[in-house]
């Protein structure tokens, strides 16, 4: 191939390689919140998809119904994921430059 550079390939990828690992930590400290039941419960997840936290309101801890506080965690969590998800993909497709690279996110 006429003109092309092998060094420059390498340098190139080292440095996508290097702008992704700035992001994934960039994305550990950046904090989503998923809520339901008009606030009564809420959970805060990073963009790694990690949970940092749960929050429920006393009201809705209703002992002989247990069933509707563990439904509110789960779409809690739901919505925290997604935005987490969403936004992750938002930031990576920001390094990539728009490539879907498999195994990435």
């Amino acid at each position: 191939m006429k003109g092309f550079d092998p060094n420059a390939l390498f340098a190139q990828a080292k440095k996508m390689k290097d702008d992704m690992a700035k992001v994934q930590g960039d994305l550990r400290q950046r904090m989503v919140e998923g809520k339901s039941g008009g606030g009564a419960v809420a959970v805060v997840m990073n963009g790694q998809q990690e949970i940092q936290s749960v929050r429920i309101k006393k009201d809705v801890i209703d002992p002989s119904d247990p069933a509707l506080l563990e439904d509110l965690v789960l779409l809690a969590v739901r919505e925290a994921l997604e935005q987490s998800k969403k936004m992750s993909e938002e930031t990576m497709k920001r390094v990539t430059g728009g490539l879907n690279i498999p195994g990435l996110f």
